[in-house]
């Protein structure tokens, strides 16, 4: 039976993840005034949307300095082997190769043209020798083939809420325990509190040395008869135009209990949770420490590593 354990691990730190909770809400454009496109030149008519999601969502380095640093505290050596689940672009376990000319990596998703996107745009730019070493399947993560054997598998961004029965879950949750390794973890990410289940929308400034927009979380409906939920993700750029919907999700509003037990039942030996703590202003510091009990806060989010 898996229980939540400390390992007497030292907390991680990292930059703050992006998430769809704990984002800073920026004021409204005043005047009227339009402006132009901005760092970036990003535009309704010019952005690529795939580009906006990395920018404003992600931060694969951040993640696998995580993932690499807690594997090694755990398991006390160096994971060579990645699968990325949900995968979309890719760009995880590109950043995954680059680390280490040992490591290697596969990344599962079923949208193709996502997947093509991260070749030509995640992969293509690496060297040829880290390009042998990254495959981005159109494979159903159930399924895996042959992407087994994996030190480590990830299901991030909140992507496996994607499936939303409870057998559903156990059963994506034993294929990936058999298809780790001996001494593998999976990790995912979690985010909850009160603010989870309501429906509000928040917004974030993205402002970068070669990007400018704003990101919009939008957590459009929830069904508390079912635990179901539909957010999108929508831009908006200096010179006054906006993508609608450029990302939608239909998912379910698991809670970290169920998850814990999921894992469980579908036998993994041992759970650990992740909590990152909070700063002065009471929003996520980025650095996330291994705990035994949680607190109430209105929106939270947390690492689980589970070990075969």
């Amino acid at each position: 039976m898996s229980t939540i354990s400390t390992h007497n691990k030292p907390g991680t730190t990292m930059e703050p993840k992006h998430t769809p909770t704990r984002v800073t809400r920026v004021s409204g454009r005043k005047g009227g005034k339009k402006l132009g496109a901005g760092k970036g030149g990003f535009t309704a008519a010019t952005a690529d949307i795939h580009v906006l999601y990395q920018h404003s969502v992600q931060n694969v380095e951040a993640e696998i300095d995580f993932i690499d640093e807690t594997f090694e505290a755990i398991r006390g050596r160096k994971g060579v082997s990645l699968r990325e689940d949900f995968c979309g672009t890719g760009a995880t376990a590109c950043e995954w190769v680059r680390r280490r000319a040992s490591n290697t990596a596969a990344g599962l998703d079923l949208d193709q043209p996502t997947l093509d996107w991260g070749a030509e745009h995640n992969v293509a730019p690496l060297s040829k020798d880290q390009q042998s070493r990254v495959v981005l399947h159109n494979r159903d993560v159930t399924r895996p083939g042959d992407a087994t054997g994996m030190d480590i598998v990830l299901a991030m961004n909140f992507s496996y809420w994607i499936l939303q029965e409870r057998a559903q879950m156990v059963a994506y949750f034993r294929s990936v325990r058999d298809s780790l390794s001996d001494d593998g973890i999976f990790f995912l990410d979690f985010y909850g509190g009160h603010e989870a289940f309501q429906e509000m929308s928040e917004d974030r400034k993205i402002d970068e040395p070669d990007a400018e927009f704003t990101y919009v979380w939008d957590q459009h409906k929830y069904d508390p008869m079912s635990g179901r939920m539909q957010c999108y993700i929508h831009f908006e750029f200096l010179d006054g135009t906006k993508i609608k919907k450029a990302f939608s999700y239909e998912w379910r509003l698991w809670t970290l209990p169920e998850i814990r037990e999921i894992l469980d039942e579908a036998g993994f030996s041992n759970v650990t949770i992740y909590w990152e703590g909070a700063d002065e202003e009471g929003d996520g510091n980025g650095e996330f420490e291994p705990v035994t009990e949680g607190e109430a806060d209105p929106s939270f989010i947390c690492y689980i590593a589970a070990e075969k």
